[in-house]
């Protein structure tokens, strides 16, 4: 499966900061030192429903790092999944009588579109549950081996008793994280379990689904948990640097995968930091696609609004909030956008290079984007009250922006 196509990435003067981030792991703040090569795997969709401001607010959160990275001179090594076969896609599929690889393919296809608009950087493997099958097989047969998963009605199940560190992502009680899994794709009431927690690996082929030949586990499907663990070990490998999502990944999806990989390899941590962004609501619930309460990326598109303006009022809120869209968001956006293009506009302008390193301070502190925009708007709010002579800032201003927070002035 393919990505989208990278836009270019201004280089600037000098040389970013170490990125210091939240990790639900360590409920802490922790400074992340990659090397050369920065690891980042984020959870990808599942392409049932086309892309809406939750997904975006996410996957913009996780551009930001990345931008980090590349400022402090570090290559990226970014790897995203695409859930192509799950129950909500064949669900959505069996409701609008469609084929469920046709949908898949057309709600990935305008992902990818939505996402060249938005000049989010794209990963280097772009991997599908599907196209991952071969490599899942193998892992979940080694669990089996190890005893870390049980056959039950042909289905396979991960023993979460098998991790001894079952838990410390989420820092959940058994009781919350049972209602999150029932709440969440799991079955915790399901007779026979040893553990109503215990998640699935490979579901055996039921009648009118699709399945696909898994060796000694028979015809079946992946887990949801399992997908990303085959996809991440085979391109990052254990212990890479950031697992990102949306704060609802954290439980289940998040603490079942770190513990899959932890069960396979015998080594501790999968992730050096697991990074999760907030929730984005509408008219007060959290924006979600069995609600419908969906502001989509396209409509926005079809409507005129611009990209760039999208993707300010994305980074007017700290990634780990919850907030909401309301129009009053994007109309400070458009005009937030309008201002700075009037003022980039000019011939040349006040000294910007106190202005680089305040933007690159605000990202290096936990992605600090509304810091980073605040600066911006005390240099366009100067440049417009007063006269400068420096000929090289409005171009700095606008390389420094389309650098670090993805906005084309």
């Amino acid at each position: 499966m393919h990505a989208w196509p990278a836009s270019e990435v201004p280089a600037l003067p000098g040389k970013g900061r170490d990125l210091q981030i939240h990790d639900s792991a360590t409920q802490g703040t922790i400074t992340l030192d990659p090397g050369p090569v920065a690891r980042i795997y984020v959870c990808g969709i599942t392409p049932y429903d086309a892309t809406h401001i939750g997904h975006v607010a996410t996957y913009n959160a996780f551009d930001l790092v990345q931008r980090v990275w590349l400022d402090n001179k570090r290559q990226v090594h970014y790897v995203q999944n695409v859930t192509d076969v799950d129950d909500p896609l064949l669900e959505r599929a069996l409701r609008d009588g469609q084929d469920w690889t046709e949908l898949a393919e057309r709600e990935t296809a305008l992902f990818r579109e939505d996402m060249t608009a938005l000049r989010m950087l794209p990963p280097r493997h772009y991997i599908g549950a599907v196209e991952a099958i071969p490599g899942i097989v193998p892992l979940v047969e080694r669990l089996r081996e190890a005893g870390a998963a049980y056959e039950l009605d042909g289905d396979i199940y991960f023993s979460v008793e098998s991790d001894p560190h079952f838990g410390q992502v989420s820092h959940l009680d058994a009781e919350a994280m049972r209602l999150l899994s029932a709440e969440r794709g799991g079955d915790p009431e399901r007779p026979g379990k040893k553990n109503p927690l215990d998640p699935m690996l490979w579901m055996a082929a039921r009648p009118g689904e699709p399945s696909w030949d898994g060796g000694s586990l028979g015809r079946g499907r992946p887990g949801w948990h399992i997908e990303c663990v085959a996809i991440a070990l085979d391109h990052l490998g254990m212990g890479f640097d950031i697992q990102g999502g949306g704060s609802d990944l954290a439980f289940p999806h998040h603490e079942m995968g770190a513990s899959h990989a932890q069960a396979l390899t015998g080594e501790f941590p999968m992730a050096k930091a697991y990074v999760h962004a907030g929730m984005v609501a509408l008219g007060g619930e959290k924006m979600s696609k069995s609600k419908g309460n969906l502001v989509f990326v396209s409509a926005l598109r079809r409507a005129g609004v611009d990209p760039a303006a999208i993707r300010l009022a994305l980074l007017a809120h700290h990634y780990r909030a919850d907030w909401e869209w309301t129009d009053e968001v994007l109309a400070e956006a458009v005009a937030r956008l309008e201002r700075w293009r009037a003022a980039v506009s000019r011939p040349d302008g006040i000294p910007a290079d106190t202005l680089v390193e305040e933007v690159r301070e605000a990202l290096a502190d936990d992605l600090d984007a509304p810091a980073a925009l605040a600066a911006v708007d005390r240099w366009v709010e100067l440049q417009i009250a007063a006269s400068g002579d420096d000929e090289s800032a409005p171009g700095l201003v606008s390389r420094t922006v389309d650098a670090l927070l993805g906005v084309a002035l």
